[in-house]
């Protein structure tokens, strides 16, 4: 059943790509925040066919905790499911991305015209300067910036090295942190075709302020932050 739901659900998605591409690309001469919430239907309706297709449901807790002003969301990364749900989950968002995604027919061509900050992450400490200076200007349009420090997705109960570039751009502008935990790669594994049904939790944690603190120090706390939440978080395939 979960192969044949998921069979269902790929080819949907790989049919909401192609229009929302043309969508995408018929909404360039629009502003940057037009642009944003003609594109993310895509990520609407994603997540509620995969909710009414897979069977995966999601609940926020600490909603309460978002700030009123632009800030920096860095979370935690398992799945492809975040990188689609937090676009409308949380105010417009701009996500740093690899720059190789862009690239990617249909799905690539509607990302460029969310202006995502794309980087070349072999390009060590100029990519880290890539996600300073694009992130400076993203936050002066009224965008938050999304991280996912651990640059790259890892299976649950997995922790990968946090990265400093979201901790370094938040110290430069001087805009909160938002901790984000999640256990969405228990029902939406990494590179995998079948998903399982479950109810994924995120968890977001209270901003933290960046006045007087490093980027180290920052990063530190988001991480402390995170893993000790995703400990807590409940078992996503027990919560149907």
């Amino acid at each position: 059943m979960n192969l044949l739901r998921s069979l269902i659900f790929m080819v949907l998605q790989t049919v909401l790509t192609v229009f929302f591409s043309l969508v995408a690309l018929l909404s360039f001469p629009f502003s940057a925040h037009t642009r944003y919430r003609m594109i993310t239907g895509y990520n609407r309706i994603v997540i509620w066919l995969a909710r009414w297709v897979l069977g995966i449901r999601y609940v926020v807790k600490g909603a309460e905790n978002l700030p009123d002003q632009p800030a920096v969301v860095l979370a935690k990364h398992q799945s492809a499911w975040e990188t689609v749900a937090f676009l409308f989950l949380f105010p417009p968002v701009s996500p740093v991305i690899k720059q190789e995604l862009l690239n990617v027919p249909f799905f690539g061509w509607a990302f460029r015209m969310l202006s995502p900050i794309a980087i070349d992450r072999g390009a060590g400490r100029e990519a880290l300067k890539q996600i300073v200076a694009r992130g400076k200007e993203k936050i002066a349009q009224g965008f938050w910036v999304l991280v996912f420090p651990e640059g790259t997705r890892v299976a649950p109960g997995e922790k990968g090295r946090y990265g400093i570039g979201g901790g370094w751009l938040a110290a430069e502008s001087g805009v909160p942190i938002v901790p984000v935990a999640h256990n969405a790669g228990e029902v939406w594994p990494k590179n995998a075709f079948i998903k399982r049904p479950g109810t994924i939790t995120v968890s977001i944690g209270p901003a933290i302020d960046t006045a007087g603190k490093s980027a180290a120090e920052l990063t530190r706390a988001v991480e402390a932050w995170i893993e000790a939440e995703m400990a807590r978080l409940p078992p996503a395939a027990a919560r149907q």
